[in-house]
């Protein structure tokens, strides 16, 4: 296949992929999730590298045993490497990303698999195919369900002022009135264009991250996907959503989410992070007005109609804490690397 790059044609006859999957105390979810690439993998060219992201709990032992006993090692087919501390999601990636091929050569394109994820046998090669195909394309992310079966909601527009007050009210006629701005994007049937996609099951161009970076580092969990594809977008690559792709998903085993009876404050210092980062102090404020402003009118509909509540206890307060906190401090958020690749890239 050829791709195109300004007004060159470059052939990509044997692109090669390096499939990372990142392990946080969920080593047999992990195996799991390797097994499933690895068949995913068969036919392409490239490697699967399982990434222990300072587990501590004898993760990284176990998955290397495991994996020396199925015979994944040999061949070049696998390896199990430590990143010797638990950064987050994009810190631990950014390390298997520097890792790169055993062979030393610099693989074409990487894929990011979820530990708790499972990887259709053509997921890999859909994606790869696709950006060969889309020249522009810098991501490509995959249709994710359920172990039952259930769509899981992975395309997204980015967040905005009227996204977040919209998200908030949750009310039919604000949630049509501004339709746009809905953070969420119905399940698209066809392969398209969207803001942003999870990284459950994830590819990603090298030579876009060679120009605008990885994952910035700052960022533990929540937001870093959305901030990697608005840097992407902004500097012209094009991420898209492609359903021929397919992975199936447990969801939040590493993280708990699912179970929270609390929201842990990195994932509110991730999103007003996002929000200062990409478009300013003032503009993150509004965001967070917009929000509380949308929660108070779902909140009088709750007590005037008996609905659930959508939110995990004391979200609210507990993110008018947050930044009122952030704002008295009156610090600049914490400084992100430009480039966390970079250092290994000279």
């Amino acid at each position: 296949m050829a791709r195109r790059n300004g007004g060159r044609v470059i052939e990509m006859t044997d692109p090669a992929i390096l499939t990372i999957v990142l392990n946080f105390r969920t080593p047999d979810l992990t195996l799991k999730a390797a097994d499933a690439a690895l068949r995913a993998m068969e036919g392409l060219r490239g490697e699967v590298l399982i990434v222990d992201n300072g587990s501590g709990d004898g993760s990284f032992g176990a998955m290397e045993r495991a994996a020396k006993a199925r015979g994944w090692t040999s061949g070049g087919r696998l390896r199990v490497v430590e990143s010797g501390r638990n950064g987050g999601f994009g810190a631990g990636v950014n390390f298997g990303i520097r890792c790169g091929l055993s062979t030393g050569v610099a693989p074409d394109f990487y894929y990011l698999l979820n530990s708790d994820a499972v990887p259709e046998t053509g997921a890999i090669g859909h994606l790869r195919d696709f950006l060969l195909e889309h020249p522009r394309a810098g991501i490509a992310g995959s249709f994710v369900q359920g172990v039952d079966g259930t769509p899981h909601q992975t395309a997204f527009r980015f967040p905005t002022v009227a996204g977040e007050f919209e998200g908030a009210a949750h009310t039919g006629v604000i949630t049509r009135l501004l339709a746009q701005s809905v953070v969420t994007m119905p399940i698209p049937d066809h392969a398209c264009p969207v803001d942003w996609t999870a990284g459950v099951s994830l590819m990603l161009r090298r030579e876009m991250l060679d120009r605008i970076g990885g994952f910035d580092e700052t960022f533990f969990l929540y937001f870093e996907e959305t901030d990697l594809c608005l840097r992407a977008a902004r500097a012209g690559w094009e991420t898209h959503y492609l359903p021929s792709s397919r992975a199936a998903h447990v969801g939040s085993a590493s993280t708990g989410a699912q179970k929270w009876g609390r929201t842990p404050t990195y994932w509110f210092d991730s999103r007003l992070y996002y929000f200062v980062k990409n478009h300013g102090a003032f503009y993150a404020g509004m965001a967070t007005l917009a929000w509380v402003t949308g929660g108070i009118l779902w909140k009088t509909r709750q007590l005037l109609t008996g609905k659930p509540d959508r939110n995990p206890k004391g979200f609210m307060t507990d993110m008018i804490a947050h930044d009122l906190r952030a704002l008295f401090r009156r610090s600049a958020p914490p400084t992100h690397l430009a480039n966390p690749l970079a250092e290994d890239r000279r």
